[in-house]
């Protein structure tokens, strides 16, 4: 029996998550604007499945997929919103699955640092691979579980805010995000980031 951890449907790729999905990811690269799709599953193996059939019956193309022992997590994107909602109804008829099975995303960690200390932020950065966080700027770390859904909550917080995405992982036990700027910009981020996850529907 298949587990749906996180599904969940980004309308829009904002800049930088899109570049850093192109940095980091070994797939197909989304650009900033296309239409993204995220499912995480249980177990983990499953997801092969998930992303052959998502990829017969639609035009998206994939951009991570992850393969662990407990779950699985697969990205797809297009241009065409309506190719990326018919790859997520094709991935719930296989599943035998309905979105409203989807785990509801629990908030884990949220902590904002002010005014980042020099030394703090050259730790951060030897860890990111993203922007680089610069002294004094406040840093804002949020922790997901399921951990796909973290996507959403970047993609919303770069919508709200200028801020920066320094890192973020979406897979694993929890799925983590790092940004930084401003104290104001990043309150306003942190706001928009929690109050999306808090929005999405789920099993709790």
């Amino acid at each position: 029996m298949v587990a749906l951890r996180t599904y969940v449907f980004l309308d829009s790729l904002q800049p930088q998550l899109a570049s850093f999905v192109g940095k980091t990811a070994r797939g197909f690269l989304p650009i900033p604007g296309m239409a993204s799709l995220w499912v995480e599953i249980a177990p983990g193996i499953a997801i092969n499945r998930v992303t052959d059939v998502a990829l017969k019956r639609t035009r998206t193309v994939p951009a991570v997929q992850v393969v662990e022992r407990a779950y699985g997590l697969l990205e797809v994107h297009h241009e065409d919103q309506g190719e990326v909602l018919s790859a997520g109804a094709a991935i719930l008829d296989y599943l035998e699955l309905e979105e409203s099975g989807r785990r509801k995303p629990k908030l884990v960690t949220k902590q904002i640092i002010r005014s980042v200390e020099p030394y703090q932020a050259q730790l951060i950065n030897r860890n990111s691979a993203g922007n680089m966080i610069l002294p004094g700027q406040s840093l804002f770390i949020l922790e997901t579980e399921p951990a796909g859904y973290v996507t959403f909550a970047a993609n919303e917080a770069e919508k709200a805010a200028r801020i920066f995405l320094i890192n973020i992982q979406p897979f694993g036990a929890f799925g983590r995000l790092y940004l930084s700027g401003p104290e104001s910009e990043i309150d306003s981020a942190a706001d928009a980031a929690i109050n999306a996850l808090e929005q999405l529907s789920g099993v709790e």
